[in-house]
């Protein structure tokens, strides 16, 4: 496991970014070779997305050659409702990039049969080879996905009640109105989030401080599902300054002193234009 500790919100949505790019460039996907991305929504991302969506515009990252798969949606809300997950995706990453539609895989959380639903998503993630890399984010109470407190550290993608204080922290995307918010949702398990090849959590900001302590510095448990990726042989932590404040004074001291090591994974930043 490593940790990337950056000084602000703003680098470390930048080393994100540049992670993913390189991965990408890397792995030179192709016709017959795609790169398949797992991705997550809220506001953490948001600022990696934007800086891919740059290097996108500035020719030196296509995702002609890239599958996503999306770790969530609501349950009952219409797709085109400015709150779905399907609206966040294109509106803030999708729609500026050159990926194809039909590969950009979101669950529908209106679909008839829901659990087909969620057996197919599963069976379309096992077609395209699994997940190279998994991008997640996380709750104060340590979920990733919809994963809340006391789920199956080995479950796969289903349909699940959300807690309380999830629904509360959503309810500032509907006006505050808590009778507004979905109550349930469709979410990638943490098994299957588990079984991509790499995995990459975002964490800022001092409210995500706890779980982040959580995460790296106890056990495993199935109240803060973000710990169960201490099992994963490729997990990275990216997060702020803020987000390490519940963590021990060595702890931090011992992963700055790695930064060296893993800056060298975004230094110097891949392009796929010709020649570079």
């Amino acid at each position: 496991m490593r940790l990337v500790i950056l000084d602000n919100y703003d680098l470390a949505s930048e080393w994100a970014a540049k992670y993913i790019c390189n991965r990408i460039i890397q792995f030179k996907p192709g016709q017959d070779r795609y790169f398949t991305l797992g991705l997550p929504t809220g506001s953490t991302p948001l600022g990696c997305y934007k800086k891919l969506i740059e290097y996108h515009k500035n020719g030196n990252l296509s995702f002609k050659y890239v599958k996503t798969f999306n770790m969530d949606e609501y349950v009952g809300l219409p797709r085109n409702h400015p709150e779905s997950y399907h609206s966040y995706m294109w509106n803030n990453f999708f729609k500026h990039v050159d990926i194809d539609p039909n590969n950009a895989h979101i669950l529908d959380g209106n679909a008839t049969d829901l659990q087909a639903e969620c057996d197919a998503f599963e069976k379309k993630i096992k077609e395209a080879g699994g997940i190279d890399l998994f991008v997640g984010g996380i709750g104060p109470d340590g979920h990733v996905a919809f994963n809340e407190p006391g789920s199956s550290l080995v479950s796969r993608t289903r349909l699940k009640t959300l807690a309380m204080d999830t629904i509360l922290a959503n309810a500032k995307y509907f006006d505050g109105d808590l009778a507004k918010v979905p109550t349930m949702a469709l979410t990638v398990g943490v098994g299957t989030v588990m079984d991509a090849r790499e995995v990459m959590i975002l964490i800022t900001g001092a409210h995500k401080a706890f779980a982040l302590y959580k995460a790296i510095e106890e056990g495993i448990n199935h109240m803060w599902t973000v710990s169960a990726f201490q099992q994963h042989p490729w997990t990275i932590f990216v997060c702020d300054e803020d987000a390490t404040l519940e963590l021990r004074v060595k702890t931090v001291k011992y992963f700055k002193g790695l930064m060296h090591v893993y800056n060298k994974l975004v230094d110097p930043l891949y392009s796929m234009k010709e020649g570079n």
